[in-house]
């Protein structure tokens, strides 16, 4: 677990200076992933929560915190009792928490950039089994997560004037009408209008959305989409 911090270059991430402490990332994880009782898990949370991956008084998340998330998750599975509920009250608050204006979005590996908050929602779904079984914390952790979906566009066929869009869909679309950016090829383009056509049945992530007034050539395979009002999220 330490070789696994301290591999990560956290002076390389940007993140504001006047709030961003890459030393306190650090030094957190570290701490939190050796802390064998309550007061050593809480100084080690103060130090992430203090401009480490989150600002907690200010209430902003740095993107940091989708570098710390798998390692946090890794704490919650493997550490103290203590050091768990450390990790995921700060995983909690990565979610609720915005991010500043020019450092609210990671690179993906495309090279697009995705909203921080939809980066780290995709990691709390890589984890859903140990999330599950945490019983109502995690199950609330991924509730969270799945506010920011995502959906990586698989067919398209034209349906009178709008697209059907066939594809995987991960976390749960909600009900509406509502806006969305998509991601293709390192670009990004705003789609108005799309709405659920038919969700997910139990146990498969296969689903349709309509996509008005845009035409299948539009909506390359391999695209995916993201909640544009992630996007929009600004501390």
């Amino acid at each position: 677990m330490l070789d696994e911090i301290d591999a990560v270059g956290w002076d390389s991430i940007p993140g504001h200076p006047d709030w961003y402490e890459p030393n306190r990332a650090a030094r957190g994880l570290r701490a939190l992933s050796g802390a064998a009782n309550l007061v050593q898990a809480a100084e080690a949370g103060s130090q992430l929560g203090g401009g480490g991956i989150v600002h907690g008084h200010s209430a902003a998340v740095f993107p940091a915190a989708v570098v710390a998330t798998p390692l946090l998750l890794d704490i919650a599975q493997r550490g103290h009792p203590a050091a768990q509920d450390t990790a995921l009250g700060l995983l909690d608050e990565t979610l609720s928490c915005y991010p500043h204006a020019g450092y609210t979005r990671v690179a993906a590996p495309d090279g697009t950039a995705v909203p921080i908050c939809c980066a780290i929602a995709h990691h709390l779904r890589d984890r859903t089994d140990f999330l599950v079984g945490l019983g109502k914390r995690g199950k609330s952790l991924l509730a969270d997560a799945a506010a920011h979906w995502r959906f990586e566009i698989r067919e398209c066929v034209a349906d009178s004037g709008d697209t059907a869009a066939f594809g995987i869909l991960a976390g749960c679309f909600p009900d509406g009408v509502h806006a969305a950016e998509m991601h293709f090829a390192g670009a990004i383009t705003v789609l108005s209008e799309l709405t659920l056509e038919y969700p997910s049945v139990e146990g498969c992530l296969e689903a349709c959305l309509r996509v008005f007034a845009r035409d299948p050539g539009e909506l390359p395979p391999g695209a995916v989409l993201f909640p544009a009002e992630c996007g929009d999220r600004v501390h």
